[in-house]
């Protein structure tokens, strides 16, 4: 059995929006390799209080890799580097005694820095507003099999739907692009019979969206689908730029 771990935590602090930051080290003890990433900082904030001191401040909320929320660029990698892994998912059994861990929040003109560790990501919120969604009347639930999808199409409307919006592939990528988020939500809709009838509108109006928010272009590098915590494949972009032109062309 591994014996509890004693860390040093290099932090980026920062009051708000306006105010500069820089990094903090901490250090914290008897850490439970059994613990994920986000309780190890909850003890580090018990033990700042207990001082007197200011916690530090992160998203958080299922702590189960389903919210998008724990947006944590951790030594240099947005979710640490154990793939296909969120935050909250990261495990301190992965890390040896006496490590140093660099812990930022997400770097991007779209994304500016709240508070420490928090980010406004409400970028990603406005690009789905914009046309992330199919237009239909509501109403009780239609028979499943009234419209059929080969299963090839289904998994991959599944897989696409898998992207959480956490903005891991924005904070990874050199030009801060949006564009795998932006392509997941897209490939899910138009694979689906209710939303190919708006396909065309939809991608103009959120590449339109997308760009107005500040996001960089794509250049193709893949670092967006090395940190996916849902491994969307980066063939999603190939598919949004093809969609993107024949909607031009429309």
């Amino acid at each position: 059995m591994k014996d509890n771990l004693i860390l040093n935590l290099k932090i980026w602090r920062q009051k708000d929006r306006a105010t500069p930051g820089s990094f903090v080290t901490y250090t914290v003890e008897n850490v439970s390799p059994d613990s994920s990433f986000l309780e190890m900082l909850d003890l580090l904030n018990e033990n700042l209080l207990t001082r007197g001191e200011n916690p530090v401040a992160f998203d958080h909320d299922c702590r189960e890799g389903i919210c998008g929320m724990c947006s944590l660029v951790i030594n240099g990698i947005p979710h640490g580097y154990e793939t296909g892994t969120t935050t909250c998912q990261l495990h301190m059994r992965k890390f040896q005694s006496g490590d140093t861990i660099v812990i930022e929040p997400w770097r991007a003109k779209a994304f500016p820095v709240l508070k420490d560790l928090i980010v406004d990501r409400s970028a990603l919120d406005r690009i789905i507003q914009s046309g992330g969604f199919i237009s239909v009347k509501t109403g009780s639930a239609p028979e499943a099999n009234s419209q059929p999808l080969p299963k090839e199409l289904a998994d991959q409307a599944f897989a696409a739907a898998a992207c959480i919006g956490c903005g891991a592939c924005v904070a990874a990528c050199t030009n801060a692009s949006a564009m795998l988020f932006v392509a997941a939500k897209l490939g899910h809709l138009s694979r689906l019979p209710q939303g190919r009838a708006e396909r065309h509108k939809r991608v103009l109006s959120m590449i339109k969206a997308m760009d107005a928010e500040g996001f960089g272009n794509c250049t193709n590098e893949g670092e967006c689908e090395a940190v996916c915590p849902k491994e969307i494949n980066l063939a999603e972009i190939a598919r949004l730029n093809r969609a993107f032109l024949l909607a031009n062309l429309a």
